[in-house]
């Protein structure tokens, strides 16, 4: 079983400083000296049409700062990029900024965002022999580490009660578990969209759970604690912003795919497939959200995913003047 310790984690930050070398990043300095706004997104959602729509960049345009969108594949490589400051702000799952906050990430939550919901699965392929959750029990699940797709293992294992050490989790990155799964070097993968998307074209798998069958959390916009303190108003305006991304989105329902593949290179046909279930919005973090993202580091913790229990209140960003 991977547990994700604090050495662990700094492999993970060592990557990340490279990047902000090579990236050239601006550190959280006077409003004035700020050049570069950086925003960590990845493959689907809201930061993508926002994107697409240069929407933030129109919030942005008086402030004379150049907007950098950075790409990711998955949540912990974002988080990792957020605590050393290679990005300012950024999107995720709800399981990254758990497992980056118990490693002592300089991270906050900036806003909430709907689940992957129906956009995340555990999957087989359709020849394979397992029919149900009970069936996972030793098998080799494909999953990445720390991230919301791995929450959806835990929690679908715990309703079908199956013990977590009782399945061989294996830790892949999503390009990696692709090829393991194609190569069945792996027995069910876990992942959220494009990438269940395009799973869905390619082999029409068995879906063994979806999140929105066993969970009821939220993604994130996360910020770096620091950068957040020094320039609240690129926070609440950017947060402003992927609001009108999320109304256009849902007025635009027939261009959002169109859009989501214009970015990221991902297929038009898988990206129409995550569009069509993608709910689209963003809201302030209430006491009910705090409880529920809690509900899930407390999980973590007991199963001894992360190293030290987190206060997730203890990381919530707040505005000025709220």
């Amino acid at each position: 079983m991977f547990n994700l310790t604090r050495r662990a984690f700094g492999v993970g930050l060592l990557a990340a400083a490279a990047f902000a070398a090579s990236f050239g990043t601006t550190s959280p300095a006077a409003a004035q000296d700020l050049k570069a706004f950086n925003i960590g997104y990845q493959k689907t959602g809201l930061p993508v049409i926002a994107r697409q729509q240069q929407i933030i960049e129109k919030a942005l345009a008086d402030k004379g700062v150049t907007v950098k969108w950075v790409e990711f594949t998955a949540g912990p490589p974002l988080v990792e990029a957020l605590n050393v400051g290679a990005i300012d702000v950024g999107w995720t799952g709800d399981a990254p900024p758990i497992f980056g906050q118990s490693a002592g990430a300089n991270i906050v939550y900036a806003a909430a965002l709907p689940s992957n919901g129906q956009g995340e699965a555990i999957f087989v392929k359709p020849a394979s022999p397992i029919q149900s959750l009970a069936d996972l029990k030793g098998k080799r699940i494909g999953v990445g580490k720390g991230t919301s797709a791995h929450n959806l293992v835990v929690a679908a294992l715990e309703k079908a009660g199956i013990p977590f050490d009782q399945i061989t989790p294996v830790y892949l990155s999503p390009a990696d578990a692709a090829a393991a799964f194609a190569s069945d070097q792996i027995d069910a993968w876990a992942v959220w969209d494009p990438f269940f998307a395009i799973a869905e074209t390619r082999y029409q798998p068995r879906v063994l759970a979806r999140s929105s069958d066993v969970l009821q959390v939220n993604t994130y916009f996360l910020a770096n604690k620091d950068f957040a303190k020094a320039h609240p108003d690129f926070v609440s305006t950017t947060i402003a912003a992927l609001g009108d991304a999320a109304k256009w989105a849902d007025q635009n329902r027939d261009k959002v795919a169109e859009a989501l593949h214009e970015v990221t290179g991902v297929p038009l046909d898988a990206q129409t497939i995550a569009a069509n279930r993608t709910k689209f919005g963003i809201y302030p973090i209430t006491a009910e959200i705090v409880a529920g993202q809690q509900a899930t580091a407390d999980r973590f913790f007991k199963l001894g995913l992360i190293p030290k229990a987190v206060r997730i209140s203890d990381a919530v960003w707040t505005a000025p003047g709220n």
